[in-house]
């Protein structure tokens, strides 16, 4: 069997195949981002062999084309994440950076560490969508906050008294707009005080879209999966991101791969008679902050969770540490609310059943039951938007 590593670009992609018994190199090429470069890679990898896995630097908005058109010709395709091909790259004797090199070390990751060890590629669309809504939220929020910045130093120079007197949110309701607005108006009009109620107008028509936005995203939630509303400390932002960076929870094989994405594995950190575990600072961080947000907020609202830290920490485990085990055993039980099928694609005629809530038990969280481990070699694929040409004269 060979790896074929992909270092994607816009306007074209590297290819590297090895072999995935010793790594040597089989084949390399280069194709053009499009519809008859992908078709072009396909029939030159069923060229080298018959057994192939496709690995992928997860970079979805360059990437995310090249992923349809392979599953949709039926190839295995797996999703490396970037900082994994940059460790694969320290360790190439060949020094320096090109595309070939990049997608050599994306090929040489997964056969040093196993094709089982990395996500397999899954499109699910309704995550996308969220996920598209959501990053494009996090840019509005981004640039308000880069607007109030600017719209500050003007009051600097305006209204000392009253920049001082602002908190750090006035700008994000119509009450404190109001009062900035008010008090520019009483200011004698020159360039800086027109900069600055213009500033004042960007930030307004931000409010509005960031809020529709959010209202969107309590719309998809509630349409797709609503059982991630109704967990604590669960609000319709932190749900958008456990579904949109989750991508599909059919690409994890086990609770614990979706574990070691979500940063919430812990890695021992051990040495002689001393035994740890710490906190895992890699995996996706957005995914690891939603996972915190419910943490925190379950710790400071919910008994049952307040009675878990603190018996934790009677065992000897740190804040942190106790934290950490809190974020593990949420993970577990995030994995098997998206595990579910989705609200949108249940059939009607199926009722849907809601688990009877456990009760802690002496301080105890309820366990969450372990899912079977699925077959390695077996991969769910979604087609893509549209189906490869002439892929029967690649056979």
């Amino acid at each position: 069997m060979i790896v074929i590593g992909t270092d994607t670009h816009k306007g074209q992609h590297a290819l590297a195949a090895v072999d995935e018994g010793t790594g040597r190199v089989r084949g390399q090429r280069q194709i053009d981002a499009d519809e008859p470069g992908h078709l072009a890679a396909v029939r030159w990898a069923r060229e080298l062999d018959e057994e192939r896995v496709w690995a992928i630097e997860d970079c979805r908005h360059v990437s995310r084309r090249l992923e349809q058109a392979l599953l949709a010709a039926g190839e295995r395709v797996v999703r490396v994440p970037p900082h994994r091909m940059g460790d694969s790259r320290k360790g190439e004797r060949e020094p320096g950076k090109s595309d070939q090199i990049d997608a050599l070390a994306v090929a040489r990751a997964v056969v040093k560490d196993g094709v089982e060890s990395f996500a397999v590629a899954f499109l699910d669309e309704r995550a996308m969508e969220i996920r598209l809504v959501l990053d494009h939220r996090g840019q509005l929020v981004a640039e308000r906050t880069r607007t109030i910045n600017r719209l500050r130093w003007h009051l600097l120079q305006l209204c000392p008294e009253l920049e001082r007197q602002l908190k750090r949110r006035a700008f994000n309701n119509a009450r404190g707009l109001g009062r900035v607005d008010r008090q520019l108006r009483k200011v004698q009009a020159h360039a800086r005080v027109r900069i600055a109620r213009e500033q004042l107008a960007q930030i307004r028509r931000l409010n509005r879209d960031i809020d529709r936005l959010k209202s969107e995203l309590h719309e998809l939630v509630m349409a797709h999966r609503p059982k991630l509303l109704a967990e604590q400390g669960c609000g319709a932002l932190v749900a958008a991101i456990l579904i949109g960076h989750t991508a599909g929870v059919q690409r994890f094989g086990s609770e614990a791969s979706f574990a070691l994405l979500s940063g919430t594995a812990p890695i021992p950190c051990s040495s002689g008679k001393r035994t740890g575990h710490r906190l895992n600072r890699g995996g996706d961080r957005q995914l690891n902050h939603a996972l915190h947000i419910i943490a925190t907020t379950r710790a400071q609202h919910d008994p049952a969770t307040k009675e878990y830290l603190a018996r934790k920490e009677a065992e000897g485990k740190t804040t942190k540490g106790a934290l950490r085990c809190l974020k593990r055993y949420l993970a577990r039980c995030f994995h098997q609310l998206l595990a579910e099928p989705p609200a949108d694609q249940r059939p009607a005629a199926e009722p849907e059943r809601t688990p009877e809530p456990q009760a802690p038990v002496d301080g105890r969280l309820p366990e969450i039951p372990k899912r079977p481990e699925s077959d390695g070699d077996t991969i769910a694929v979604q087609g893509g938007p549209y189906i490869m040409p002439c892929l029967s004269m690649a056979q």
